[in-house]
């Protein structure tokens, strides 16, 4: 749900980032995943990509929308690639690795909790400008960032517009379906239902891009499948309308991904680099989001709860809001930075391992009413997704 990410495959970190942008490797997820944060004829599909981590987170997606849910394929093509965007260099820090990965796993995880806390907690009723302002702040760091050189960007042109833009149509709607499904599900079983956006997308690599995988890939989903029905059945806070918003989020999810991995080629083709890394992808994402942010905010009619609601005139509110748009945009920063420092089997399985804190203190910061049938589920769930990841990279391993 913020720069959202874009972690691929958007699975399903990077979630939340609105944004997010993370992307996927979503986590991406983001994206968040979710997030983040995105090969052959998969080569620019960034750990952004994931929503969260697909967000989503991930951030993916910019948020954890989107990333940590991705494919190994996405961590290694992510880790060559932004090899090439020539950051500053980072002084000289003992532990990097450890400190990148603990900068990765709060900023996911605090993308969505940042933003259950201001939809439930606040009782904020208007997600999409939550997820426009959020897209704001990204836009405005990422881009101050780039004029003064710390970071690359590509610039945009009216053919990379035109390309792109279908892509940010189905981004922006996995954002607002994924604000809405977290107002009325708890995080946890939230951090489940994502899950399914991976059999959706593992089935649509199977369908259109002919992509094999292997037994225990399949083995791995069931298990997802079977967890995120038997949290549902067994969830004591169940609400239809968060679950029919989820269900949505979980089609446009993988619609994301698959869509992303088409239009890759035609996109890094017209850049005048001939390549489009994750930093660009999330100033991308979130320009092209703002004007369609606008229409839907005056479409759903949030501009009268936005004149009476008295949160905007706390100045607590904004600091809070503003800093859920840097978490989300922190996602495809730290991501970067831990994929940098790690490997990308590390990487992917750190992805699939965070839920779990992520789940409890959703459990514990919101007072969640659960059972211990409900809770086996969580676990099964989350258990499923760490044995997706470990069977994913075995899948890509080289034989």
């Amino acid at each position: 749900m913020g720069s959202r990410a874009l972690k691929l495959d958007i699975s399903a970190d990077s979630e939340a980032s609105p944004r997010r942008n993370v992307p996927g490797s979503v986590s991406s997820p983001l994206v968040n995943g979710e997030k983040g944060v995105f090969r052959n004829q998969n080569a620019g599909f960034t750990a952004l990509a994931s929503p969260v981590r697909r967000e989503i987170g991930n951030r993916s997606m910019t948020r954890t929308f989107c990333a940590d849910d991705n494919d190994l394929e996405d961590g290694k093509a992510s880790k060559e690639r932004d090899s090439s965007l020539q950051l500053h260099k980072l002084p000289k820090i003992q532990n990097q690795a450890l400190l990148s990965g603990l900068a990765y796993c709060i900023s996911s995880c605090s993308m969505i909790l940042v933003n259950k806390f201001v939809l439930s907690g606040y009782g904020f009723n208007a997600p999409i400008f939550l997820m426009l302002y959020q897209n704001i702040v990204s836009v405005t760091i990422v881009s101050t960032l780039s004029l003064s050189g710390a970071i690359p960007t590509e610039p945009l042109t009216w053919n990379l517009i035109k390309i792109w833009f279908p892509v940010n149509i189905i981004f922006v709607a996995m954002l607002i379906t994924s604000m809405f499904s977290l107002k009325y599900i708890n995080v946890a079983m939230l951090t489940i239902l994502k899950n399914v956006a991976n059999v959706l997308t593992a089935s649509g690599e199977t369908y259109f891009f002919k992509k094999q995988h292997g037994v225990q890939v399949w083995i791995a989903l069931m298990l997802m499948i079977i967890s995120a029905v038997a949290g549902g059945i067994t969830d004591l806070s169940f609400h239809a309308v968060g679950y029919t918003w989820q269900t949505l989020n979980c089609f446009l999810t993988a619609s994301y991904s698959l869509t992303l991995r088409h239009v890759m080629d035609s996109a890094k083709q017209a850049t005048k680099s001939g390549n489009l890394n994750e930093l660009s992808m999330v100033l991308l994402n979130n320009i092209l989001s703002l004007p369609l942010g606008i229409i839907l905010v005056l479409g759903f009619n949030e501009v009268d709860y936005l004149l009476e609601t008295s949160l905007l005139r706390m100045p607590e509110f904004w600091l809070v809001i503003t800093g859920s748009g840097v978490l989300g945009l922190g996602i495809s920063f730290t991501s970067m930075w831990f994929l940098h420092q790690t490997s990308a089997t590390t990487y992917s399985l750190i992805g699939s391992l965070n839920k779990i804190p992520l789940s409890v203190a959703g459990i514990v910061l919101f007072n969640v009413r659960t059972s211990m049938q409900n809770s086996l589920s969580i676990l099964f769930g989350l258990l499923a997704g760490v044995f997706f990841a470990r069977a994913k990279l075995r899948d890509n391993s080289p034989t």
